[in-house]
């Protein structure tokens, strides 16, 4: 299973990944996507909508269950991606790439000192 070190990962199996200034890319990972299974329907937070880290801001629909998604950063939603919207088997398919939920422009205290690195969540992940 793969866990990419420029990652940073929540107990809760989202991921960030760090651009370019104070926005951060968010997805699940890829033990998230093999533990619940094929993802049949993504419910995303809404652009420009307030997210609290470990906070639940929307949910993902697999052939086995609902799953809650937890921002793990603070901050506002500064986009989505719509592809995962119309097609969410792309979350299965690249869990790290294609398969990224939303973005987060990170406000003060966002929470990103809290989140660990791939080593520690592959000891989380059991991996």
């Amino acid at each position: 299973m793969e866990f990419p070190s420029q990652l940073q990962y929540s107990s809760e199996h989202e991921w960030v990944r760090q651009g370019d200034g104070a926005t951060v890319r968010v997805g699940i990972t890829e033990f998230a996507t093999e533990s619940m299974g094929d993802v049949v329907y993504a419910s995303l937070p809404t652009v420009g909508s307030p997210v609290t880290a470990g906070d639940s801001c929307g949910e993902l629909e697999s052939t086995k269950s609902v799953s809650d998604i937890y921002s793990p950063v603070t901050g506002l939603v500064s986009a989505v991606n719509d592809a995962v919207a119309s097609a969410p088997e792309v979350i299965n398919a690249s869990p790290y790439d294609e398969g990224w939920l939303f973005e987060v422009e990170l406000g003060e205290d966002s929470g990103l000192d809290k989140l660990m690195d791939a080593d520690a969540y592959a000891a989380v992940a059991g991996e």
